[in-house]
């Protein structure tokens, strides 16, 4: 599976995911995936709404997996009639206010964590192209922050806030080995070969909710890029625009931020105030 999965240039996390999704359904009848089949996936999926509590969304995520694996791998038939996806559902993201942003941010339990948590909010990265930025990627002269091997394998250029270039200058000096190619090195002292986990980048977000007195809300490194999208529709910039800065395929994935900019809700009149009601206590008019 291994295999097939990168002989199609599959990004890393979705391999990981995918490999994770046969070992879990393997595990849960204690059998070799390869001697399981359709009633077993159709238990299995039903498990994963009863007894793992999974949401539609990843529930389809683990079917998608199987049928990689029993198509690709296995040379199998699958039949969408016996094992049907479930039905999506939408949620609308977290979203914080200009104010809680600088409250989380200024919130980080560590100078490190702090320039993380600024450049996911100033790129609108998510937290795998955060997490693998280099060095020569921030481009001071354009003034552009160059993110490769984003979603879908796109790259794509953001703009660079003089904000972030300058905390980043602070993050550099504060250095003792200046990093010569990944900007965010691993280890506790940033001078591995390797770029900080997605993990680290996760838990600067929760420490940071815990320490603002935000932790009530749902936070994690993708709030920050729902964040900048809402607040740059919110200052006016168009969706194309946005959509362009966010690297999605597909300009209907960008409208989800007009249902979040306050300034587009706040610019539609509701219908009752085009009504003329009468005030409480005023006698009703004669027809």
């Amino acid at each position: 599976m291994l295999e097939e999965l990168r002989r199609r240039n599959f990004a890393e996390t979705t391999i990981r995911t995918y490999l994770h999704g046969v070992e879990h359904f393997s595990r849960y009848f204690h059998r070799q995936p390869d001697q399981l089949g359709p009633e077993h996936i159709r238990q299995y999926q039903a498990a994963l709404f009863t007894k793992f509590n999974f949401s539609p969304n990843t529930v389809g995520l683990r079917l998608a997996t199987l049928r990689f694996f029993y198509i690709q791998v296995l040379k199998r038939n699958w039949s969408i009639a016996e094992t049907p996806y479930p039905k999506k559902v939408f949620h609308l993201p977290e979203i914080l206010s200009p104010e809680e942003v600088a409250r989380l941010i200024d919130a980080a339990d560590s100078p490190f964590h702090r320039i993380l948590l600024m450049t996911l909010y100033a790129t609108g990265a998510r937290r795998a192209e955060a997490a693998h930025l280099k060095v020569s990627d921030i481009d001071s002269q354009r003034m552009v922050v160059h993110i490769r091997g984003g979603k879908g394998g796109r790259d794509r250029d953001v703009m660079l806030s003089p904000a972030l270039l300058e905390a980043l200058r602070i993050y550099w000096r504060g250095l003792r080995h200046k990093p010569t190619d990944w900007l965010f090195p691993g280890n506790r002292w940033h001078t591995a070969s390797h770029p900080v986990t997605t993990k680290v980048l996760w838990t600067a977000c929760q420490q940071a909710a815990l320490r603002a007195g935000l932790e009530h809300r749902q936070i994690h490194p993708h709030t920050l890029r729902h964040c900048f999208a809402t607040h740059l529709l919110e200052a006016g910039a168009d969706l194309r625009t946005i959509q362009m800065l966010l690297g999605h395929r597909d300009l209907e994935e960008t409208t989800i931020y007009l249902h979040l900019s306050q300034r587009h809700l706040g610019a539609t009149s509701s219908p009752p105030d085009a009504l003329r009601l009468r005030a409480p206590g005023e006698p009703i008019r004669n027809i």
